[in-house]
């Protein structure tokens, strides 16, 4: 009781600091005060907020609130206001005074009370004040952050308050930095302004950069001088993330690459197939994934975070089913005539990217992401999101696991025979069309489930797979053709290369500089980095 009873005269504490008298306003009436809302002149409606902040009302939040969201209006025929809300009929009307629906009114009848940009910069103020109490944390924090864009000295009284009250340390932390920079920037004392300075230097960021650039010219040497020296730290400090940053999303890239390409390492390493269907086996992947959730969006809503696991077995399965079929079909008539297997897998891929068109139509599709890949998270300066997370996470497991078949396994045990000599595995019993044809469809699957996770971070439509073709081909080239470790190296490299490419020289151009490295790489090195001996390396 006594602590709501503290918040309450802190409020009104608040009220009377931000429009700069002692004189209690509750006298006026909080009703008066929402009509004046409806005049025209700006400038008259900043002082009416004011008051209405001041009055100590808890009605005033989600008054200043709707005004600020657009949504409080009032009735033309006699000037009295309501928070709308949109529906089918008209609006939807509350009552301020009350809290209480009051009905519907249709929407001619109805007139939105305007606000400005100057306006708008007072109410987040006085909401960011009224709020910095408020008993939910993660009101108190955009409170915080509220008051730190719209820096206001007047609110300086009560935030201390406010920070002397927080007991949770991020809320506490984002409170002393907007403390730091109303103090930079104000006329407070030299040593205090130095203090907060130094605090702003610590925090960095590109706010701060912002705040404390206009510091470095002041009139005041020390303070000038102190904006300097916080300046170059903070921009050399954002140096060393924007190259972790580079890194991180270089490894983003790479896991992405890895996934496209470490099917296509198999087929070409152990079969010496130069598959340019690869990419749609991907694409038909990205659509299983598609049509996995629309079945659950229409018969069972609640298995939608699930999508995704049952969409993996099902993309794997279909694409190494059609990866079979053409192995099977096609590609066992053509081994040894490597131009002739291009020719004829590209076809297949104009076929199946027609197909799909047929079916899905050209449009890109849909395709949601569950709630546990959904956000971000923030390391340093640094924001990641969920999805590119999982998927480097999703990319090392795919990669584990084929690992483990190719080395512990019969399967793999013959499909490395395979590879090394084929007669000689031919004469001990390994029969070779069937290794062949499986090899093929393991590689085809590979890349259906590598469809799954870039259906998370890529438009679904027929042209999905041509983006990845060309890059997947550059992967496994560079890392070795048909070795693992080389697909992983060389997806992470040319990652990485990309991303710091990128910022100098443009996303087109930063490719190219990567494919005439990887040409003049092959030059001195035509097996790769890692050197593979098999069919596809000797012929």
């Amino acid at each position: 009781m006594f602590k709501s009873i503290s918040h309450l005269l802190l409020l009104l504490l608040t009220g009377f600091i931000i429009i700069g008298n002692s004189q209690p306003l509750r006298a006026e009436g909080f009703a008066p005060l929402v009509e004046q809302l409806t005049q025209k002149s700006f400038n008259k409606k900043i002082k009416v907020v004011r008051k209405i902040a001041a009055s100590g009302e808890s009605r005033a939040i989600p008054l200043l609130t709707a005004l600020t969201e657009g949504k409080l209006y009032f009735r033309k025929n006699d000037k009295k206001v309501f928070i709308t809300a949109a529906g089918e009929n008209g609006y939807s009307l509350l009552d301020p005074l009350t809290g209480k629906a009051v009905g519907i009114s249709a929407t001619t009848e109805m007139k939105k009370i305007k606000t400005n940009n100057k306006l708008r910069r007072t109410l987040n103020s006085l909401l960011g004040v009224l709020t910095l109490l408020s008993p939910d944390p993660a009101t108190r924090l955009k409170s915080a952050k509220s008051v730190f864009q719209s820096r206001d000295i007047k609110t300086l009284p009560v935030l201390k308050k406010a920070i002397a009250a927080e007991t949770l340390p991020h809320i506490k932390k984002e409170m002393l930095t907007t403390q730091a920079a109303i103090v930079a920037g104000s006329d407070q004392p030299s040593s205090d302004r130095l203090a907060a300075i130094r605090h702003l230097r610590n925090v960095g960021g590109n706010d701060v950069l912002a705040l404390l650039t206009p510091l470095a010219t002041d009139k005041s040497a020390d303070i000038a001088t102190a904006a300097q020296v916080a300046i170059k730290a903070i921009n050399n400090e954002q140096a060393v993330w924007g190259a972790f940053q580079n890194v991180i999303y270089g490894i983003s890239l790479g896991s992405v690459l890895l996934l496209a390409a470490i099917g296509l390492a198999i087929t070409f390493g152990v079969m010496g197939v130069i598959n340019m269907a690869h990419g749609e086996m991907v694409m038909i992947g990205a659509y299983v994934t598609f049509m996995v959730q629309e079945v659950i969006r229409n018969a069972a809503p609640w298995l939608f975070d699930y999508s995704l696991l049952i969409a993996l077995p099902l993309a794997f399965l279909t694409a190494g089913a059609i990866g079979f079929a053409l192995e099977r079909g096609l590609i066992r008539f053509l081994y040894g005539r490597p131009l002739e297997t291009l020719l004829a897998t590209w076809g297949v891929s104009l076929i199946l990217q027609q197909a799909t068109r047929t079916i899905f139509g050209p449009n890109n599709r849909e395709v949601g992401n569950p709630s546990w890949m959904s956000g971000s998270t923030e390391i340093g300066h640094l924001a990641l999101t969920w999805n590119r997370l999982y998927i480097i996470v999703f990319a090392l497991a795919v990669f584990a696991a084929l690992f483990f078949v190719m080395r512990k396994t019969t399967f793999g045990l013959q499909m490395r025979a395979v590879v090394q000599n084929r007669q000689m595995a031919g004469s001990m019993g390994i029969k070779t069309k069937w290794v062949d044809a499986l090899t093929f469809g393991l590689g085809s699957g590979i890349a259906g489930i590598a469809g799954v996770a870039l259906s998370q971070i890529d438009n679904v439509s027929p042209n999905l797979g041509q983006a990845y073709i060309v890059d997947s081909f550059m992967v496994v080239v560079f890392g070795g053709v048909g070795n693992l470790w080389g697909t992983l190296v060389g997806a992470f490299s040319l990652g990485i290369a990309n991303k710091f490419l990128e910022p100098y020289a443009g996303a087109v151009l930063g490719k190219i500089l990567v494919l005439v490295f990887i040409i003049l790489f092959i030059q001195k090195r035509p097996r790769g980095l890692f050197a593979l001996k098999g069919r596809a390396v000797e012929s």
